[in-house]
């Protein structure tokens, strides 16, 4: 089935698709995130601290962006979608200006507020919007190009802010956050307004299916996230390669997340839970033997590119569930996704830093394993829920 590019907008004029609108979107949310990655270094060098206290802004915006996911509701209610959308891009890139233009690290790390904001904002709002903006048989279309958002700017985010980090780290702010969420804002603004989101049954203490979900979804993303933040090390220090070999292979795998997304949304109807019980434990797997074997670059990066694969498949089979097991209110399935998200960014990097300190990456490998397994343990409740 073919989808058009184009659909009128407001007064008549012409707009983007919705999925291109909500792919802008997430790629915004991305990119703001990944801004700091590769030039994480050299902003300790600038302001004259730790790259571990640097290595702390993203523990800043993750925990702003976890808290306006799951306490958005009062917005929600007077905002439609398309306005949520708006009010959260204007807050990445405002956040991404004062980010490029900090004259201090205290104002840097301030300027992640902002930017945590807006992405719980953005997250939520957008994955909401490919079930409200599009009908229900183009759902899963909508759904898989808005969640290629994140990994695209991963792949094509990273190379630009290294590049251009040679001058300066923070022309990677300009260059990619604010650049794309400009181009993203002007999008969302030739979309007529939503009616208001309203509460309604699917409110989390009434849905214990819900809950089990969501539990899952930060399990998962916990190792996920863990994975990844810990990754470029591992590659650094088990084969003696550079920062910018250890980028150029991360970026190359992180492009298997796209094909993975796609093959979900094929594979996943009529029963995405099932599908995404089997991909935690298929993940869980994988990132054990990731951890602990570690025979040659080449083989660590083959196995990071099948977790990559397997992750975008995952992401778009918790997506799906969450929307089937909220479906009067599928603005809060998403906002308990994006606060699962962000806060996995915390759950991750601490648990596979005790890991990882403790006995190694072996070590580390077995604890997002063991995540990964819990989360499918969960998410098989939601099944038993319905039945009885």
């Amino acid at each position: 089935m073919q989808v058009t590019s184009v659909r009128v907008g407001r007064a008549g004029g012409i707009a983007p698709a919705p999925h291109l609108i909500l792919f802008a979107c997430m790629f915004v949310g991305q990119a703001a995130l990944i801004a700091l990655s590769p030039v994480l270094a050299e902003v300790a060098r600038d302001f004259d601290v730790s790259t571990a206290t640097a290595g702390q802004l993203r523990a800043v915006s993750g925990l702003v962006a976890g808290a306006t996911a799951a306490g958005m509701g009062l917005i929600a209610t007077r905002l439609g979608i398309r306005d949520l959308l708006i009010l959260g891009l204007w807050l990445l890139i405002g956040g991404s200006l004062l980010s490029a233009a900090a004259p201090s690290f205290a104002v840097l790390a301030a300027a992640q507020v902002p930017v945590g904001a807006g992405l719980g904002i953005v997250l939520s709002a957008a994955l909401a919007g490919a079930a409200e903006w599009v009908p229900d048989e183009r759902r899963s279309g909508a759904l898989s190009w808005t969640l290629v958002g994140p990994p695209a700017a991963w792949v094509v985010g990273l190379p630009v802010i290294g590049l251009v980090g040679q001058v300066s780290w923070r022309l990677g702010w300009i260059a990619v956050p604010f650049a794309a969420g400009v181009v993203a804002l002007a999008a969302v603004a030739t979309r007529c307004p939503d009616e208001p989101v309203q509460r309604t049954r699917g409110a989390l203490a009434g849905n214990p299916r819900l809950r089990l979900w969501g539990l899952g979804e930060l399990l998962a993303f916990s190792a996920w996230s863990g994975t990844v933040v810990y990754v470029g090390a591992l590659l650094v220090e088990s084969y003696d390669i550079s920062v910018a070999t250890a980028g150029l292979v991360l970026g190359a795998s992180a492009a298997a997340h796209l094909p993975g997304t796609f093959l979900a949304r094929r594979i996943a109807s009529p029963s995405p839970l099932r599908l995404l019980v089997a991909l935690a434990l298929a993940l869980a797997a994988a990132v054990a033997v990731f951890g602990a074997w570690r025979p040659a670059l080449g083989a660590s990066a083959m196995l990071f590119t099948l977790l990559a694969f397997l992750a975008g498949a995952r992401t778009f089979a918790g997506s799906a569930t969450g929307l089937a097991v909220a479906p009067g209110d599928k603005l809060l399935a998403m906002r308990v996704r994006a606060a699962a998200l962000q806060f996995g960014y915390l759950v991750g990097s601490v648990v596979g830093g005790i890991a990882l300190s403790a006995q190694g990456y072996g070590a580390m490998g077995f604890t997002f394993a063991f995540l990964f397994a819990a989360a499918a343990l969960v998410q098989t409740a939601i099944g038993r829920d319905r039945a009885g």
